[in-house]
């Protein structure tokens, strides 16, 4: 099976963390998934020269073959949408790991505008590799939501929209699954600045896409932290 992660700065990681994507691959190789992750990026995100060209991840023995991804700080669905097509033909993954959409909503564009994008994503991935799977994680909304009651409903809308989305285009052939919102996660317990996750938060980032796997179509296994 071969994983491509599609993020934005929750997923790429600033220097010095592990990124829940290095859970998720301790996860994988602990159940004994024969695996490889691909994608054309494995750096991470320093914030010294504002770039991502950091290769200071918290474990130095985290493979340089595992580190591979399509996520970028301050990249959503906006800017994924024309990067897909490409990455899914010359990478060749069987399933992609998408958490997208905070970003679009706080910085490029409203819910349905940013729904919209989601659909286009899934097409042009789509037509470079049919067949492809795909698990999608709900827009996790951050502390701004907290302060900014029209943040909050933009994020809860784009969540509807996503879900039904994922619904009408599910197809045997091609499938897509909605991963739940990790159960307790706390953006004050479990992030470092109230949108990032730590140590903690990654785990319960993994979590959620492990557990929609081996849920819905019984590759691996249930998490458990390492």
């Amino acid at each position: 099976m071969r994983y491509l992660f599609v993020g934005d700065s929750m997923t790429v990681g600033a220097a010095g963390d592990y990124t829940w994507r290095y859970r998720m691959w301790q996860h994988l190789r602990g159940v004994g998934e024969r695996f490889t992750v691909v994608g054309p990026r494995d750096t991470l995100y320093d914030p010294v020269v504002d770039d991502a060209v950091s290769t200071d991840y918290a474990d130095p023995a985290f493979p340089a073959h595992a580190r591979r991804h399509l996520a970028g700080w301050g990249e959503g669905w906006l800017h994924m949408v024309p990067l897909i097509g490409d990455a899914v033909r010359e990478h060749r993954p069987d399933v992609l790991l998408v958490s997208l959409g905070l970003i679009d909503l706080g910085f490029y564009t409203g819910a349905e505008e940013t729904a919209a994008n989601v659909a286009r994503f899934i097409a042009r991935a789509r037509a470079a590799r049919p067949g492809l799977r795909m698990v999608l994680l709900p827009v996790i909304p951050n502390t701004r939501a907290d302060l900014d009651p029209d943040f909050a409903d933009q994020c809860a809308e784009l969540n509807e929209r996503t879900a039904k989305m994922v619904a009408e285009l599910d197809r045997p052939a091609s499938p897509l699954l909605l991963a739940s919102r990790p159960p307790g996660y706390d953006i004050r317990l479990d992030t470092y600045d109230g949108t990032h996750p730590n140590p903690g938060g990654e785990h319960k980032l993994a979590a959620a896409f492990a557990d929609a796997l081996h849920e819905a179509w019984g590759i691996g296994a249930p998490y458990e932290a390492a």
